[in-house]
């Protein structure tokens, strides 16, 4: 079974439709992914400008991390959760959408830049936790995550517009390709 097939399935069942056409689950489940998400790119933005050496320059990076990520945390989770759910709900277009496929991408991005993070330089911590200027991978991990999650953010936005939706043809042999729309070919 083919994702797209599998999209086709999942969008056929009660729950799909239940969750799309309601008039307030659908509403509250947005409203609490982008709540979810400030609280998580909030915190996570307040960690990133200290490592790069922007704000709280004499509070240590640890204590930072050790107060904000467990609410880093929490928003990813609410925000994980509420974004499948939006997926659920409308998962034809949300798979062939151009936005969706880069927001993939950008979060794929963003998971290594974590795991970089987490496994290769933030266990040298006790190195350069009191620097004013931290190291240049530092700096670069927390640049890196500023950049990842604007994009994220952008890439998530422009999923509601359907500038680049399948059922809109004609489209370019790139933007057809790029998601995956499965176009009948011309007849003679």
């Amino acid at each position: 079974m083919s994702l797209l097939a599998f999209c086709e399935w999942l969008d056929s069942t009660d729950w799909s439709t239940a969750l799309h056409e309601s008039m307030f689950m659908y509403p509250i489940v947005e409203s609490t992914h982008v709540v979810a998400l400030m609280l998580f790119v909030g915190f996570a933005t307040i960690l990133d400008l200290r490592l790069l050496g922007l704000t709280l320059k004499r509070v240590p990076v640890s204590q930072v991390a050790e107060r904000l990520l467990p609410w880093t945390v929490a928003g990813f989770i609410i925000m994980v959760i509420t974004g499948v759910l939006l997926f659920y709900a409308i998962p034809v277009r949300t798979y062939q959408s151009i936005f969706f496929r880069a927001k993939l991408i950008f979060l794929i991005l963003a998971g290594l830049n974590v795991w970089f993070f987490h496994t290769r330089i933030f266990t040298r911590i006790a190195e350069w936790d009191l620097a004013l200027i931290t190291p240049k991978a530092v700096r670069m991990a927390g640049l890196a995550s500023l950049v990842l999650w604007a994009a994220i953010i952008i890439a998530g936005r422009m999923i509601a517009y359907n500038w680049f939706d399948c059922d809109i043809q004609p489209q370019s042999a790139f933007v057809n390709w790029a998601a995956g729309c499965v176009v009948p070919l011309p007849t003679p």
